[in-house]
């Protein structure tokens, strides 16, 4: 098994795999190309088509961008992301059709050992220096809006039409079609009929 299998499989492995670190010296070539560009730049597309290839029609996202390898990410139509997205996708991270997410978003799969016998660095026998870590997928699901400076924790599951309030850290799974906030995440309310725009003629 490579390590590659391992780490989108959730087992251990070892990120200094020489595989994975051209992986991701690529990627993060990709997000520096992107992010130096305008954002009126057609070119910008095509440096999302190499770097998340798996994306539906009218993804936009705003920059500046960074994605620990973007293959693993999959976008779904007229997603879009603001200003400062961070996607450390070394599990496999779904964000669904029509998600909105504000500036300084964080999607974090990767999961470190608790214990620092186990979590911190070590030499290897020839001399190159590695760590153990794993990794959780999170899944967005349609529809959601993940507000401002949001951080979205590995093994995560946000069901369809949720809010995220903003400055939210989400640590476990959140039912669709709710509005949830706070350090942790968690449900404050449903989404009701009364929420729709149309009841609310003082913002008309």
């Amino acid at each position: 098994m490579t390590d590659i299998e391992k780490m989108i499989s959730g087992l251990i492995y070892d990120p200094a795999d020489k595989e994975l670190a051209e992986m991701r010296q690529a990627a993060h070539i990709l997000s520096k190309k992107y992010n130096d560009l305008y954002e009126n730049d057609d070119d910008r597309n095509k440096i999302l088509d190499k770097l998340v290839p798996n994306r539906g029609t009218n993804v936009y996202l705003q920059g500046p961008i960074q994605f620990d390898y973007g293959c693993f990410t999959e976008i779904g139509d007229n997603s879009y992301a603001n200003f400062n997205l961070t996607c450390l996708d070394c599990a496999p991270v779904k964000i669904g059709k029509n998600v909105f997410m504000g500036p300084n978003v964080s999607l974090l799969t990767p999961v470190h050992p608790l214990m620092y016998q186990d979590r911190n660095v070590y030499t290897r026998e020839d001399g190159t220096i590695t760590d153990k870590e794993y990794a959780r997928p999170i899944v967005i699901g349609d529809n959601c809006w993940i507000a401002g400076n949001v951080t979205v924790c590995g093994g995560v599951t946000i069901g369809e039409g949720t809010v995220i309030g903003a400055g939210s850290v989400v640590t476990h799974d959140i039912p669709q079609g709710v509005i949830a906030a706070g350090v942790p995440c968690r449900v404050i309310r449903k989404l009701t009929e009364a929420d729709r725009l149309g009841n609310h003629p003082e913002l008309l």
